[in-house]
């Protein structure tokens, strides 16, 4: 059913935890606000355990109705089992009612009876005498008896209704991928999903709701009646609370407090439970953003003069107290345009670039009407920050009001180009906007370098070198001659970057024109520039320490700056640290990346590459195949040719580790027919031509190999920066022999290869090397040597924390020590191989993944081996196929 289907998306593991710990004796607590999924984690858990359940559900309602909640699990109990209670027991839980003590004795007969799965939701509402009743039970029966219960927060008594030892989850938000999958029968983009994502704080009941309202044919004022009827559910002075939290620009507890709400925490906890507002630590969140607008237009102008007024006391920056004082009043009026601009300035220097574009949007709303320049510069100045920032709407308001007054052509140009920036990685697909930027550029030099260069990057994002070439010489010729130092700087970089893409020796003679250039300050672009390229270049040519440093230098300036800049820095981490073997840094920041990428509302697919690659490295092959194929199709949505290429080889290397090279065919032979009819000819840069190599030789496609190797050894001919792919290509040949049965010729490059990439720092490339040579050694028969190679390989990857690839050479390691697991003769092969999985540590989902199936399925068959082999938990599993 729909339901069904849904109840497992981004749970899987967490479900997996509960039952596991169910059949292993104690209980569960599940926590959350509203809406979270606690309620679908009962179903799926109730759906799979092995015995009879029994559930019920507290309500505000009736939880003063005393034995309410007891009653619906009486009422629960099947007619067969209530037959064979004793008389007393029976008549008991026939009338569901009686006095403690016979409910007491009824409770406790069901349950000998039965040995159920006691599941109670909604717990928080649950009545006394249900609670007394069971908790009873529970200190009678301890660990032998299984619950699971659900609220939105633990109350004291909770404790005493589940056995110990406790397992305690807090049920975390849902990932933007498993949101983007919850909604996808609604059509959304990739971008749509992931801002939806935002809105809804990860909580799937409110994405789901949003994305159903963005479907409806119902009006906008839908919305604005969730949040009404919301607000009825508040005391007075828990709405109070909540305006201040709609006009503050960063509401927090504490601010809150500082502004004389002394029970802010307890007013907010009726906002959480009422789905106005989400907790993050002391960060207070509306979901959905647009609630907050909402909440303030309700309230009356005077309630929110006063609140403006209690708010600029309250607030610690001068940026922050200004923007208050100003929303006070509504009149035109130059000092405070003044007053304005200067604080706007000072929250772009620490990084608050939203908050800067409303104040430079307020500043050109209090500008006096016969100052219509500065108007204008402080218009222009908004849209700017604006697109940095992600505010669409507000961004889009400063470029009307700019192109519908006689601005200057460099002005309209800019705010178009804001335009552009909104599009992030669909930039390519906006013709419209720049056709009409060249019209007002006209022959301007100063605009026409602007122009330039955002056609540069939009063909730097569709990868058409050459192209992006063309137009940036254009932005350095223009920029030069007006002085536009940091248009020059930005133009050379792009020239830099495609002549390296294009596989030209003199790729970094451009970057060394753009350093010789005067210094310019580069607010926003720290993505674009010379120095984010020339540590991507020492990447590129091997010098990881060198790249790795210049990137933290980066990172440090970049977090007060876009979320672009950001996420791209971010992203370069990921990919360094993996290649220095530093798995837990690349996870840690592959979240940030995400995690910044869709709080700022931006093209998921830079985002989900690095989650692809960090996962590849330290985490899951699973997970990493999900955020490839959602980065795949996010980036053919949006046209963006340069993470397109750089997901396929991500979703390449998932398929060729998880054991399907037929399946990394398919996706990596994409890249070239990509990269060829646009010149891309540097092997340095993305590194899919091993990988290729290797699922080639796998399927069989020996000449194919052959012929890839060679062409791709040729391009590297009188490159001194083709190390780490000479080694790669050295480890795919050594596959390549190996299939002939030239194990010798193997080995040797193969010893090659790990002694290059030991010399490089790139740890996990050669623990790589090392289990292909163990694969060689065992084929060749020589048992000795292929086990120093995967103990080798082991310690590599031990020490790089590369959880997949260390599962991979244990796996190895254990098929060379001759310990073939007994697996019972009653397991159909599916069976065996699924339990195999399991008691190796797999998660549901990644069992599906790799063998193709449905969760449902795995999930079916697991109950199906735990009732064959009498074992109700994953260590009983393995303890029992690895029985003699």
């Amino acid at each position: 059913m729909r339901a069904a289907g849904r109840a497992v998306v981004g749970r899987a593991d967490l479900v997996a935890a509960v039952g596991a710990h169910l059949a292993d004796g104690g209980g569960v607590v599940l926590t959350g606000p509203g809406g979270i999924g606690k309620s679908t984690v009962l179903d799926v858990v109730a759906a799979a355990y092995p015995g009879p359940v029994v559930r019920a559900a507290g309500a505000e309602a009736d939880r003063w109705v005393d034995g309410g909640v007891l009653a619906d699990l009486l009422a629960a109990v099947p007619d067969d089992v209530v037959e064979g209670l004793p008389d007393a027991q029976r008549e008991t839980v026939l009338k569901r009612a009686g006095d403690p003590v016979a409910l007491r004795a009824a409770w406790r007969a069901v349950l000998v009876a039965m040995e159920p799965l006691v599941v109670l939701d909604d717990v928080q509402w649950i009545d006394a005498v249900s609670a007394e009743v069971h908790a009873h039970a529970v200190r009678v029966f301890g660990a032998t008896l299984a619950v699971v219960v659900a609220g939105r927060d633990e109350p004291a008594q909770v404790g005493l209704l589940v056995p110990r030892p406790v397992l305690r989850v807090a049920v975390p938000p849902l990932q933007a991928g498993d949101i983007a999958e919850l909604v996808a029968e609604y059509g959304l983009s990739a971008r749509e999903a992931q801002a939806l994502h935002a809105d809804a704080a990860g909580n799937p009941a409110l994405a789901l709701a949003l994305a159903a309202e963005g479907q409806a044919v119902a009006p906008p004022s839908a919305g604005a009646a969730r949040v009404r009827a919301g607000l009825a559910m508040l005391s007075p002075q828990a709405r109070k609370t909540l305006l201040l939290c709609a006009l503050a620009s960063a509401p927090t507890t504490r601010l809150l407090l500082r502004a004389g709400r002394a029970d802010a925490r307890q007013e907010l906890a009726e906002a959480v439970a009422a789905g106005l507002v989400f907790l993050d630590a002391d960060t207070i969140r509306f979901t959905p953003p647009g609630a907050a607008t909402v909440v303030a237009d309700l309230a009356t102008a005077e309630d929110r003069a006063r609140a403006h007024r209690v708010l600029a006391d309250a607030v610690v920056f001068p940026d922050q107290r200004e923007r208050h004082l100003a929303l006070a009043s509504d009149r035109p009026d130059a000092r405070v345009a003044r007053t304005l601009v200067t604080a706007a300035d000072g929250a772009l220097r620490r990084g608050a670039r939203d908050l800067a574009a409303e104040l430079f949007m307020l500043a050109a709303d209090r500008t006096p009407v016969d100052q219509a320049a500065t108007r204008q510069r402080w218009l222009v100045a908004a849209a700017q920050a604006g697109a940095g920032a992600g505010l669409e709407e507000l961004t889009r308001r400063a470029v009307d009001a700019v192109l519908s007054a006689d601005s200057l052509p460099l002005d309209r140009v800019r705010v178009r180009m804001a335009l552009a920036h909104l599009e992030g990685q669909r930039v390519g697909d906006i013709p419209e906007v720049f056709a009409a930027a060249a019209v007002d550029a006209g022959s301007d030099p100063a605009a026409l370098a602007v122009l330039h260069l955002w056609r540069a990057w939009s063909a730097v994002i569709t990868a058409h070198p050459a192209s992006a070439v063309a137009e940036a010489e254009q932005a350095v010729a223009h920029a030069t001659a007006t002085g536009d130092w940091a248009t020059a700087a930005l133009g050379h970089a792009v020239i830099a970057l495609m002549y390296r893409l294009m596989g030209r020796a003199d790729h970094n003679e451009p970057l060394a024109a753009a350093f010789a250039l005067p210094p310019a300050h580069l607010d926003g672009s720290a993505h674009l520039s010379p120095r984010f390229v020339h540590a991507r270049f020492a990447l590129l040519d091997d010098r990881t320490a060198d790249a790795h440093a210049e990137l933290l230098a980066l990172l440090a300036v970049v977090e007060r700056g876009t979320a672009e800049e950001h996420v791209s820095v971010l992203r370069a981490l990921v990919e360094v640290t993996v290649v220095m073997g530093r798995c837990a840094d690349a996870l840690d920041y592959a979240a940030r990346a995400a995690r910044v990428g869709g709080s700022a509302r931006l093209s998921p697919g830079p985002g989900w590459y690095a989650c692809a690659l960090a996962e590849l490295a330290g985490g899951s092959i699973a997970r990493a195949r999900e955020y490839a194929e959602r980065g795949v199709a996010a980036s053919e949505q949006e046209q963006d040719n340069v993470f397109l290429r750089r997901h396929l080889y991500a979703l390449g290397q998932a398929h060729l580790r998880a054991g399907d090279p037929a399946g990394a065919v398919d996706v990596l032979r994409r890249i070239p027919e990509l990269e060829g009819p646009r010149s891309i000819a540097d092997p340095s840069n993305l590194r899919w031509h091993g990988d290729l190599a290797a699922a080639l030789v796998a399927t069989g496609e020996l000449d194919a190999a052959r012929a890839l190797l060679d062409q791709t050894r040729a391009a590297l001919v009188d490159k001194p920066h083709g190390l780490g792919v000479t080694a790669r290509l050295d480890r795919a040949e050594a596959a390549w022999h190996s299939a002939r049965g030239d194990h010798a010729a193997a080995v040797d490059l193969l010893d090659r290869a790990v002694g290059r990439f030991t010399d490089l720092g790139h740890p996990i490339e050669a623990g790589h090397a090392l289990v292909v040579r163990a694969q060689v050694e065992r084929r060749a028969r020589r048992l000795a040597a292929a086990r120093r190679a995967v103990d080798d390989a082991v310690r590599l990857f031990t020490g790089a924390r590369a959880r997949p690839w260390l599962a991979h050479a244990d796996h190895l390691r254990a098929r060379l020590d001759g310990h073939e697991r007994a697996r019972p003769a009653e397991l159909t092969a599916t069976e065996r191989r699924i339990a195999d999985l399991a008691a190796d540590g797999a998660t549901n989902r990644e069992i599906a993944a790799g063998l193709y199936l449905s969760v449902k399925t795995v999930e079916a068959t697991l109950t199906r081996v735990y009732r064959k082999l009498d074992v109700r938990s994953r260590t009983q599993l393995a303890r029992a196929l690895r029985r003699p």
